[in-house]
């Protein structure tokens, strides 16, 4: 019975450490016909978030506490995102800002939707140059099924036509 309760406790433990080593951001890209908008929606692990911003900006940057890290934070992920049209044009994104939401810091971006745009090339390489593993995965909504594109710190540009 003790060996047993000991396994079950490693068991816990590694799935907490492997959850911690899990260098991943979730990206949500929607089409919103209704505003006219390309609403992209970045979603980042707070602990990934806090560690990088650290590492990339200062020691004593504290993203749970100061809007001036968050804003930091978030202007680096809006610097590491891009898209263009399959012809090159890039579509500008604003930058509407960040919030922290429960584990998780969200970056919010839009851009109106380019008349007769066929497809996008997208470009995601948010933390990979801190971490390797890192990797971001953007899903695409309103154009049809949904899509999902996974970058990697050795994927460049990807592209998908609608």
């Amino acid at each position: 019975m003790r060996l047993l309760a000991y396994v079950i406790f490693l068991a816990a433990c590694s799935g907490q450490l492997a959850a911690h080593e899990m260098k991943a951001a979730l990206t949500k890209l929607v089409f919103n016909q209704r505003s006219g908008n390309i609403e992209v929606m970045h979603r980042f692990y707070v602990h990934d978030a806090e560690h990088g911003v650290k590492q990339l900006f200062d020691k004593s940057a504290d993203l749970l506490n100061s809007e001036k890290t968050q804003q930091t934070f978030s202007r680096y992920v809006s610097e590491h995102f891009a898209l263009t049209s399959l012809s090159g044009d890039a579509i500008d994104l604003t930058l509407i800002g960040g919030q922290l939401e429960g584990r998780f810091f969200w970056v919010y971006q839009e851009a109106p939707i380019p008349p007769e745009l066929q497809g996008l090339r997208i470009k995601h390489s948010a933390l990979q140059a801190l971490w390797p593993a890192q990797v971001n995965t953007v899903n695409i909504e309103g154009r049809g099924e949904v899509k999902s594109l996974s970058f990697d710190n050795k994927t460049g540009w990807q592209q998908l036509s609608f």
